[in-house]
């Protein structure tokens, strides 16, 4: 036997979505009214915001002065590279002077001794010597001037690295306010643009509670205060039903629901199939709700419309069953037939009753499958009594 249950349904949009304020300002323009069918995107208010438009430029402003601090830091850059450049080239030069002056003192260091040994063997006169010293000791002050001049570049390329490690991290500095001052920009374009009212989707306005002039505020939290729009998408349409507990665990996804509504009585029941459960019982009502997904493109079925929902559950239950006509029940309502034994003989027993499709009743104790009851007749039996049986 397939079960089923009847249970009243409601009509609720797909989305519907509550449109509130994020900027505090007054409404200067209303682009959309009840009924209209709106695309998502579309504005539907403009709130005037005069105070954030002067901050933007403030801030505009802000960038530009820090990119011109950047661009002037990069300058710096360039101009300790310069710098570190020049002095390499310096040091590069005094370097390179070394090997003549070296070679310029080792000569005079030969010259020297050639001379001493002349001296010494008399062959010159002592006065040469000291001329040959004065040339050596020349070189030799000329070979610590580059040494110094050595020195003093290589100090130089230190200092000009060092500058030029300072001006990198002015740029770094400087782009680092560049992008903070952006990024305030951003953060007030974003203010800027909760001043226009958009629809969130696709659909009807279903609500609007301001008019041009009135002062809208800013509102953080959800559900606090009256909605300026309500936008509700109702091509398509979810149908709810509130499942009592013995039926929510009978029910799943997929499972066949037929619709009938008292606006369209005489129509042909629509057809759907359950979408989706909640999974859990409301414990106040102790019902699940189940929803069904209903194609809407008309616009036939109305949020908040009231009907009546069949729900057949694929789960099929094996049932002993009798005909409905064949179970009586007594002034008291307890159910029972009149059964049949072998000699032909009637008692009466009482039963226990489970499912009604209302054509048969499902007997789940009292009479066993294979036994013989009386269908429906008018007269009452007794225990006992004797009946001549005209049909099998």
């Amino acid at each position: 036997m397939q079960r089923s249950t009847k249970q009243p349904a409601t009509v609720h949009p797909y989305f519907e979505a509550e449109i509130r304020a994020r900027a505090t300002g007054y409404i200067s323009g209303i682009k959309v009214d009840i009924g209209d069918v709106v695309e998502a995107g579309a504005e539907l208010a403009v709130i005037d915001v005069p105070e954030l438009d002067k901050q933007k430029q403030i801030l505009e402003a802000k960038v530009v002065r820090a990119e011109s601090e950047e661009k002037r830091a990069q300058a710096g850059v360039e101009l300790a590279m310069a710098n570190v450049q020049a002095a390499e080239a310096r040091a590069a030069q005094a370097r390179s002077e070394m090997s003549s002056v070296q070679a310029s003192v080792a000569a005079a260091e030969a010259e020297f001794d050639r001379t001493q040994d002349l001296v010494d063997r008399q062959s010159l006169e002592s006065r040469v010597l000291d001329e040959v010293r004065k040339r050596r000791d020349s070189e030799r002050a000329r070979l610590e001037a580059v040494n110094s001049a050595i020195r003093s570049a290589e100090a130089e390329v230190s200092v000009a690295r060092a500058k030029a490690s300072s001006a990198e991290a002015d740029v770094a500095a400087a782009q680092a306010a560049t992008e903070v001052s952006r990024k305030e920009l951003e953060q007030l374009e974003v203010l800027i643009g909760y001043s226009i009212l958009k629809a969130p989707f696709s659909g009807i306005v279903t609500h609007r509670a301001v008019d041009p002039g009135d002062l809208v505020r800013e509102t953080s939290e959800v559900g606090l205060g009256e909605p300026l729009f309500v936008i509700s998408q109702v091509d398509k349409v979810r149908v709810r039903v509130p499942l009592p507990e013995i039926d929510a665990a009978q029910v799943n996804r997929g499972d066949t629901l037929s619709l009938t509504f008292p606006s369209f009585s005489g129509e042909a029941a629509i057809e759907a199939t359950v979408t989706r459960t909640t999974g859990r019982l409301d414990p106040s009502t102790r019902t699940m709700i189940v929803e069904a997904d209903v194609e809407n493109a008309d616009g036939k079925l109305l949020p908040g419309m009231f009907g009546e929902a069949t729900i057949r559950f694929r789960t099929q239950a094996v049932a002993n069953m009798l005909p409905a006509r064949a179970i009586r029940f007594s002034e008291t309502g307890e159910a029972y037939v009149y059964a049949i034994d072998e000699n032909e003989s009637v008692s009466v027993v009482s039963i226990t009753t489970g499912l009604d499709n209302g054509q048969a009743i499902e007997v789940t104790s009292g009479v066993t499958a294979g036994q013989q009851v009386i269908d429906a007749h008018l007269q009452r039996f007794s225990d006992g009594q004797k009946v001549r049986l005209l049909a099998n």
